[in-house]
């Protein structure tokens, strides 16, 4: 008795115009990057786009398609159906919680340049399903899910902080990063549930090529968003913190934003805000996320009361991680000596692993990734998006050191769950109350 072959359902391939406007193309399917391997996606390979994803259009850039009837790669300079009708790629910025697995496939025209600070997910539309991005769901916990965040709902908790501490600078500068910025983070702080911010320090030691608060020449990659202009005191840490900690369920303060530098240079204020915070109540977890610069200031937040560091890195190896860090004033091995400084205290320790399909997966940095966690104990993986012009970064990253064929995302995830049972996936920072509880968050 033959098996019957399983059909295989392309998704359809999506460009857009020069207006923006996104479409789909008969006889084409869109097409995933992993690095310089291109696979056409079909509907298993894919999840429907996740609720408050957007999908985007790249100028200067032109789709790289799968010909369904001549079953070749095509590069489309034109709508085929249109002739004389430029188009463009579309990629998809996919909600928190989802990691990309395939990049969006095209080719810069010579005149390209960077791409806005966005990761850029490859995207294709089913018949019976709709929008399909290529992602693996890290965490399903629903933290920055926008139908939870009425706005309405939000300019009340903003009125009742207001109310409750009129002069407090941090809490003003909060509600510009609700408001202005669209920050979930700034948002839950003001509605009262999950992680609050707690942006402390102007200044950082490293010059990231992804910093969203921070770019030296703004007409290359302009900023997302502006960094803090003032170091808050620890008296008004301490309000804004305590307001948090004492209303909500399982509450996490974390500094450490996208709107500061790294809080490790702010710690003059951050210590003596911790042990008043401690002074009052034992609750709540203060996190810190970091580029873990500074062990030895560290060591100071710890004894302070700091519960968890969270530390990003978009490389194991040295010459990756300071291609794209850029640190100023401390080295790659300071980073590794504040990982076992945190595990020694006892402390709950997560990565924040930049990722970008075809080099997060390469053989080459698998291979130090796994000798990094065997030698390393860190307790979670947060698998975030590399918001960067992929091309630009896969470049980058293979001028710094060599990347062979990738093996796959999903693979790779796999497989570390498979060798390391004990490491937590997630995408936000967990509160103490959960970190007992099972790896499988996705």
């Amino acid at each position: 008795m033959k098996r019957r072959k399983h059909k295989v359902e392309y998704l359809k391939a999506l460009v857009a115009n020069d207006k923006g406007d996104v479409f789909d193309l008969d006889n084409y399917a869109a097409t995933g990057a992993d690095g310089s391997v291109l696979s056409p996606l079909t509907s298993s390979d894919c999840t429907p786009m996740p609720y408050g994803s957007e999908i985007m259009y790249l100028p200067d850039r032109k789709p790289v398609l799968w010909n369904i009837a001549k079953k070749n790669f095509e590069t489309l300079h034109e709508n085929p159906y249109e002739p004389g009708t430029p188009v463009f790629p579309a990629a998809a910025f996919n909600s928190p919680g989802y990691m990309i697995s395939h990049t969006s496939s095209y080719e810069e025209s010579a005149d390209a340049g960077y791409l806005p600070l966005f990761s850029y997910g490859a995207v294709g539309w089913s018949e019976k399903k709709g929008f399909m991005t290529a992602v693996i769901q890290v965490d399903k916990e629903r933290r920055q899910d926008l139908r939870l965040m009425k706005p309405e709902k939000i300019a009340a908790g903003i009125r009742k902080m207001q109310k409750a501490m009129p002069s407090n600078r941090l809490e003003k500068h909060l509600e510009n990063c609700a408001l202005k910025y669209g920050c979930p983070a700034g948002k839950n702080f003001f509605l009262g549930r999950y992680e609050a911010p707690l942006p402390t320090s102007r200044a950082c030691n490293a010059r990231c090529l992804g910093c969203i608060s921070l770019q030296a020449d703004q007409k290359i990659i302009p900023s997302s968003q502006n960094r803090i202009n003032f170091t808050p005191s620890p008296e008004e840490i301490k309000e804004v913190a305590l307001s948090h900690i004492l209303r909500v369920k399982n509450p996490v303060v974390s500094f450490g934003q996208g709107c500061e530098g790294d809080p490790l240079l702010a710690a003059d204020a951050i210590i003596p805000a911790i042990s008043m915070i401690r002074e009052k109540t034992d609750e709540g977890t203060i996190n810190m996320n970091t580029n873990g610069s500074c062990p030895d200031i560290l060591e100071g937040l710890f004894d302070a009361g700091l519960d968890s560091i969270r530390i990003s890195i978009n490389s194991v190896r040295k010459s990756c991680y300071n291609a794209y860090f850029r640190p100023v004033s401390y080295k790659f091995e300071d980073v590794l000596q504040s990982i076992d400084l945190a595990r020694q205290r006892g402390k709950f320790v997560s990565i924040n692993y930049l990722n970008c399909p075809g080099i997060t997966d390469s053989p080459e940095e698998s291979d130090e990734l796994f000798k990094f966690l065997k030698n390393h104990r860190i307790n979670m993986i947060q698998w975030r998006n590399l918001n960067f012009d992929p091309l630009r970064y896969m470049q980058t990253m293979n001028q710094a050191a060599p990347h062979s064929r990738p093996t796959g995302m999903k693979p790779l995830l796999e497989k570390i769950r498979k060798n390391f049972p004990q490491i937590r996936y997630g995408y936000f920072n967990p509160p103490k109350e959960k970190y007992g509880t099972s790896r499988h968050d996705a």
